[in-house]
């Protein structure tokens, strides 16, 4: 499955965290990042990520568009409630986008771990069949 890793900066050592203690489920999928998200994870937990633009400079539209076309299996954004967000409208349409596509969505620690929880135990093999041939045509 293809999985996004996104998080806002006061919460970079959280999702760190996520993916060092779910580095086992991690390792058997696609994963993808923002920016300094994905140089954080990729650098402190050995996973290979695919790094997409910095969330401000377009990378939170850059997987919302996989997330349009189908691409996206499941995003994990830790987000910070408390500070605002510069690029808020592009954050709102991502977090849009998962709902209208129903993507599975974690937007903090708790959550994260139930889905990649439920993705271990193979509660997401709707997506394989949703996605059915396009699977084959993600290249990089």
């Amino acid at each position: 499955m293809n999985i996004a890793l996104i998080a806002h900066d006061k919460k970079k050592d959280d999702i760190v965290k996520i993916a060092q203690s779910y580095s086992l489920i991690l390792e058997k999928h696609k994963l993808f990042a923002t920016g300094t998200t994905g140089k954080r994870i990729a650098e402190e937990t050995g996973l290979e990520i695919h790094r997409f633009k910095s969330g401000p400079l377009g990378g939170d539209q850059q997987i919302g568009a996989y997330i349009s076309d189908n691409k996206m299996d499941l995003v994990i954004f830790i987000r910070d409630p408390l500070t605002a967000q510069a690029h808020e409208p592009d954050i709102s349409a991502l977090l849009r986008l998962c709902d209208v596509y129903e993507i599975p969505l974690a937007t903090n620690m708790g959550s994260a771990e139930v889905l990649l929880r439920g993705l271990d135990a193979g509660f997401y093999s709707w997506r394989e069949v949703s996605r059915g041939q396009e699977r084959d045509t993600l290249h990089f």
